[in-house]
């Protein structure tokens, strides 16, 4: 788009590896349409075929067996360079992992440079944090719960915006199956996800409801941990393991679902879920959702309209809300048809518009 103004994005996260952030950084590039982006990322496997020329992609290929920590520094070694060449009007940083480049550019060019905050962050790069959130230009927050954070760690409120992440809104028919369905997509790589207490929850909620059963889509290092559990309590062939699937297979795992649980908790340490994207596309399923009462599920999840916000610790509490969903049929039927309304006002080309506006502004 010649003349318009330039955006760079420098994410380590990008498609084709999949999760929220990942799916952020996507369908925002995808969904402008008033500036010219570039986007540099971390190359993966499959990496490049994707790229249909909509937009200029850079992909840093580290050597093979460099550690994630060091294949980050060398990306913001390259976006540095290529946030030089490519001379934008305004930065738009990812993730504060790849704020150094950002900031590095900021000074030296005096280029505006708006941080995206998801959340979880602060917590395993407290001090990046800090450093990015309090240098940016302006900062853009998931949630209510995410811009909290960003004052905390240092971010003048007055130039954080809240705005959510978006969700790909299609027209569904869904299939539900004949077998009482709880189903859950998040990576299993981070204990406050709350998959323990899922799993923990099913015992009770096959009590109240004969052949319940969960099914957890997703991978990562605790699944075996959670395989063990649900052995030890006597689930096996009650709880599935899907691991990573693709798109349409996802889709059809949630068509034939009857409600969706994350029950994600706070970690002691701090964090949790920043938004939580995937309620959201539960509700395009016409599911409805089982969350945590905490962090952004509170601005994802409408009490008592969209789903059930329980404690997140409690897997009594989690069992009640799951049963009472699978066993009233018309109150999860009324929670699914409004999920599915509330995610169509989050469909990616409203949010992203949003993000463009906010980038103009901070461009000046």
């Amino acid at each position: 788009m010649p003349g318009a103004p330039r955006v760079i994005v420098l994410t380590p996260d990008f498609p084709p590896a999949h999760g929220a952030i990942e799916l952020v950084m996507d369908r925002l590039v995808r969904n402008w349409a008033r500036v010219r982006p570039r986007v540099v990322t971390l190359a993966t496997a499959g990496a490049g075929r994707e790229d249909d020329g909509s937009f200029d992609v850079v992909r840093v290929r580290p050597p093979a067996g460099l550690s994630r920590r060091a294949a980050v520094a060398l990306l913001n070694i390259v976006g540095f360079a290529e946030t030089l060449r490519f001379a934008p009007d305004v930065i738009l940083s990812g993730h504060v992992n790849v704020s150094p480049a950002a900031l590095a550019n900021a000074k030296l060019r005096h280029v505006p440079v708006v941080q995206y905050l998801h959340g979880h962050e602060v917590v395993v790069r407290p001090r990046l944090s800090r450093w990015a959130l309090r240098s940016a230009t302006a900062v853009i927050a998931v949630s209510r719960y995410s811009a909290g954070l960003a004052v905390e760690y240092g971010a003048d409120p007055a130039r954080t915006r809240r705005i959510p992440p978006g969700v790909d809104v299609v027209d569904r028919l869904a299939a539900r199956g004949d077998r009482p369905t709880v189903v859950s997509v998040s990576r299993l790589e981070e204990r406050y996800k709350g998959h323990d207490v899922l799993i923990r929850a099913m015992p009770l909620v096959r009590s109240l409801v004969p052949g319940a059963r969960l099914v957890l889509v997703g991978d990562g290092w605790l699944r075996q941990a959670y395989v063990k559990l649900a052995a030890a309590l006597e689930l096996d062939g009650n709880v599935v393991f899907a691991g990573s699937v693709s798109d349409a297979e996802r889709d059809r795992i949630l068509d034939r679902g009857h409600v969706f649980a994350l029950t994600s908790r706070l970690p002691p340490e701090g964090g949790g879920e920043g938004f939580g994207i995937v309620y959201l596309e539960a509700g395009l399923h016409g599911l409805p959702v089982v969350a945590g009462n905490v962090a952004g599920a509170l601005d994802a999840v409408v009490d008592g309209e969209t789903g059930l916000l329980v404690d997140p610790t409690d897997h009594v509490a989690v069992a009640d809300a799951i049963s009472r969903l699978l066993l009233d049929r018309e109150l999860a039927s009324s929670l699914g048809r409004a999920g599915a309304r509330r995610a169509g006002e989050y469909s990616w080309p409203v949010i992203a518009r949003r993000v463009e506006d906010f980038l103009l502004e901070v461009a000046g």
